[in-house]
């Protein structure tokens, strides 16, 4: 049923843009993609975003969207919690070397990540798949490309085992070598009240999920979906219209704009790729090429692009997108919008 109703959504998104071609002349020659003067027209045409465009009113962008929560974990209950998980996110001891922590791929000053295509690990050796944000994460449906962490506490303890990224030999190795740090026995102990043996390895993620709770990144289309009608530039609004009239918005929505369900790389025309993505972790056959949809904030911030970094630029990542999920070519003026609004997603603190 879900993607019955995805489906039709889908082809009411096209068929809506279709319409626009025609009415307004043409692909690349002032039409739904059109130039600079043709998105021009059509924002004074169509008076804006609360000013009556096509499908657009506030019931539109609320079936679409949700604004980032205020909080979803309790940072004074859990101080402690988080503290400990804070440290252990950015401590390289965590790796077999004392070289490789969760913030050298997940890096706290570049949006939570690392800007490479994929990350080094311990001993230089890089992973096949690009390292996602770990910035609004623990909203996504699930963690990892292909979806085989259940949150954010299952997903940080994944890498420190991992033998091309922290190459840790064991849980028990882990759990030895923080038991030899004086600071840790304090956090531990702080941190898990009450409990006879706090250094447990389920416990790291606990610690490190906790603390990847707090990194919410607001945003000024947060204020925008909350009311505040000029948080968006026009064009800025004018890239959102776009964005949803040509059907981004049916894979990219919800809280973070994606992350919130798996869909094949290449839906409409092939995407050429040799990772499977979720079929290695199902084994199901319509699992092939699919993989989590990405979240879309702060990503002008997150390049380079898709789930093996392969994509240097947003201009192209927004060409790509269009091509093989949606079977449409897009023109500059698609692509300069859409990038606008994508730029009013990046976190208000960092303006």
């Amino acid at each position: 049923m879900k993607k019955i109703l995805l489906l039709a959504l889908l082809l009411s998104a096209q068929a809506y843009a279709q319409h626009e071609q025609g009415h307004q002349g043409g692909m690349h020659e002032g039409g739904h993609h059109g130039g600079k003067h043709a998105g021009e027209h059509r924002g004074k045409h169509h008076g804006g975003m609360h000013g009556g465009g096509p499908g657009l009113d506030e019931a539109t962008l609320k079936q679409f969207f949700e604004p980032l929560p205020a909080s979803i974990i309790d940072e004074q209950k859990n101080e402690a919690l988080i503290k400990l998980g804070k440290v252990l996110y950015m401590d390289p001891r965590l790796s077999v070397n004392d070289t490789i922590s969760c913030n050298s791929c997940h890096r706290l000053d570049k949006f939570g990540v690392d800007n490479e295509p994929t990350s080094p690990g311990h001993a230089g050796k890089r992973g096949g798949r690009n390292s996602p944000t770990t910035l609004n994460a623990a909203l996504h449906i699930a963690q990892f490309w292909d979806g085989r962490a259940k949150d954010v506490e299952e997903q940080a303890l994944g890498p420190i085992l991992n033998p091309v990224e922290m190459g840790m030999p064991s849980e028990a190795a882990v759990i030895a070598k923080l038991k030899k740090i004086e600071a840790y026995q304090t956090l531990f102990a702080e941190a898990f009240k009450g409990k006879d043996d706090p250094f447990q390895y389920k416990n790291i993620g606990v610690a490190i999920g906790a603390f990847e709770r707090t990194l919410l990144t607001p945003s000024r289309f947060d204020d925008f979906l909350n009311g505040d009608k000029e948080a968006l530039s026009q064009a800025e609004q004018r890239g959102l219209k776009k964005f949803i009239h040509m059907g981004c918005a049916t894979c990219h929505n919800g809280v973070v704009l994606g992350g919130n369900s798996f869909k094949k790389i290449g839906m409409v025309e092939p995407y050429e790729t040799a990772d499977m993505g979720r079929y290695e972790v199902t084994g199901i056959e319509s699992d092939k090429k699919v993989f989590k949809v990405p979240s879309l904030r702060n990503i002008t911030q997150t390049g380079p692009y898709f789930h093996d970094g392969s994509v240097e630029t947003l201009d192209e990542a927004i060409r790509l997108m269009a091509k093989h999920q949606l079977g449409r070519q897009v023109g500059e003026g698609f692509v300069r919008d859409v990038k606008l609004f994508f730029g009013s997603l990046t976190d208000k603190e960092s303006e």
